[in-house]
């Protein structure tokens, strides 16, 4: 099974493109130690307090890939500096 998440999210503090980058990069490079995805910053990357980043990931166990996604959406929340508005799952 392979399940996919798009999720959008704000990023209230950022006042230029290098301070969004920090942001996302540090919690990419996060979820890239911690979780079993693949992760990537998909859209919004010329602008400065919003942003659309990509997971995926694929197991054998359709629970096992959602418990994995929802720890991973759960882990960016757990981040005060970026706000989760909207999430688009997809099986594959």
């Amino acid at each position: 099974m392979i399940l996919s998440a798009e999720v959008e999210c704000l990023i209230y503090d950022a006042q230029s493109l290098k301070q969004k980058r920090s942001v996302v990069k540090r919690i990419i490079t996060r979820i890239q130690n911690d979780f079993n995805v693949a992760v990537s910053e998909l859209d919004h990357q010329n602008l400065w307090q919003r942003t659309t980043i990509g997971l995926v990931t694929i197991n054998s166990d359709k629970v096992i890939a959602e418990k994995t996604i929802q720890q991973t959406l759960a882990f960016i929340d757990s981040f005060p500096e970026i706000e989760r508005t909207d999430t688009f799952l997809e099986w594959l």
